[in-house]
């Protein structure tokens, strides 16, 4: 049986990755909301167990995962691993003894425990012992009611604030001033401020390269010479050469090896890999990972439905979707400094196209908007269970790229 999951970071202050929310569903019958919240609960540790892992989706990082008031009472996080796991409380659940006793029981064998968007109540001061986190959502509380619950937790030091459904970096720096540690939502995915590009010696040597790996018939010498007359970008070529992921007879020794043992294909997606890595130093690495899986999420749609557009073009529109995020500058202005096709600057701007649909869906996926995903695949005529299998994979093909540049 399928087994599908979006995760979405969790940053800490210094917008490094803590941890990943993750949000399952299994099966097409419960892609959307037609089996009850303990039900869903069941059959993500079924999934956990029996497909994927927590591993294989958080790289080692946290878990936060969501259960509810009976599955709590029934010990379900009790089949995970408390090294892997934050125990997500819903906010449906209704704070009373048995509650409470199931809270004390997971905190006394080490688990630790949320609670998810939380609203105070004086029942839930019961609980606040044995909290580690309290998720406030950002988007529904107003501000007298997180100074509420800010002031509530001060008597408890050792409780963290989680801001979730930061959407943008002014909600970052208010969360930030009134003592939220931790911080969901894709702030990070938008330009922090608006600003002049101007590009330096390596990121131009990238778009130098970007500009002749994706003609029509690119010239290996030229490539080969960028590379030469850049020592770091040459090192990282060197060092993403010798990675377990290629098959090869011997060692890499030179540039030219390297680029015919990739052929064009891998090599275009490793030019993309620098491009990422260049254009978003400075940012969360979550950033990258996100350009990456949605460049692989549509060229791999390309292919899927058979189109007649090229699945390196849409790979390129996943992976500058986020291009203004990554320089705090203007799309508009960028689309001038950049070397592609007027076609592609045309997507990127006005989110139109098949490669724009693709990008679409691919958000659509990522929020977990299973419902509204549903809908559109309907409307552009997209299977849907490939579909999502697809992004799975793209995400988990991002990540492993990142570690090995």
């Amino acid at each position: 049986m399928s087994f599908y999951a979006a995760r979405q970071p969790i940053l800490n202050r210094d917008k490094s990755l803590f941890a990943y929310e993750l949000l399952f569903r299994q099966s097409l019958e419960n892609v959307f909301p037609q089996i009850n919240d303990t039900q869903a609960t069941a059959k993500l540790i079924e999934g956990l167990q029996f497909n994927l892992g927590l591993e294989t989706l958080t790289e080692g990082t946290l878990a936060f995962i969501n259960f509810t008031h009976d599955s709590l009472l029934d010990g379900y996080p009790l089949l995970l691993p408390k090294e892997q796991i934050v125990v997500e409380i819903l906010e449906t659940a209704k704070p009373g003894k048995k509650l409470l006793q199931a809270c004390i029981e997971l905190k006394e064998k080490g688990y630790l425990l949320a609670l998810d968007d939380y609203e105070h109540q004086p029942a839930w001061r019961h609980f606040f012992p044995y909290i580690d986190i309290i998720k406030i959502d950002y988007k529904l509380s107003s501000k007298e009611q997180i100074q509420q619950i800010v002031d509530e937790a001060k008597a408890f030091p050792h409780i963290k604030l989680l801001a979730e459904k930061i959407e943008n970096y002014v909600e970052f720096n208010q969360a930030l001033e009134i003592g939220c540690e931790y911080f969901q939502g894709y702030f990070f995915s938008k330009p922090e401020v608006i600003k002049s590009i101007a590009f330096n010696p390596s990121q131009l040597s990238v778009i130098n390269l970007m500009a002749e790996v994706y003609k029509a018939e690119p010239s290996i010498p030229k490539i080969t010479a960028i590379f030469e007359g850049d020592v770091e970008l040459s090192f990282k070529m060197l060092r993403y050469a010798q990675s377990p992921f290629f098959k090869r007879a011997g060692h890499i020794e030179t540039i030219k090896q390297a680029i015919v043992m990739f052929g064009l294909i891998e090599l275009k997606r490793f030019i993309s890999l620098l491009f990422t890595a260049q254009f978003s130093q400075g940012k969360p690495q979550e950033l990258t990972v996100m350009a990456l899986a949605r460049a692989r999420f549509c060229e791999n749609m390309v292919t899927m439905n058979n189109t007649s557009s090229e699945p390196s073009s849409a790979f390129l529109v996943g992976l500058l979707s986020l291009i203004d995020a990554m320089v705090d500058a203007d799309i508009v202005e960028l689309m001038d400094k950049l070397p592609i096709s007027e076609e592609m600057k045309s997507t990127l701007i006005s989110k139109q196209g098949e490669s724009a649909n693709y990008l679409k869906l691919c958000e659509l996926f990522e929020n977990a908007q299973w419902q509204e995903a549903e809908t559109f695949c309907q409307q552009c005529n997209y299977a849907l269970e490939p579909s999502l299998d697809n992004f799975q994979k793209a995400m988990l093909w991002a990540t492993e790229r990142v570690k090995m540049l």
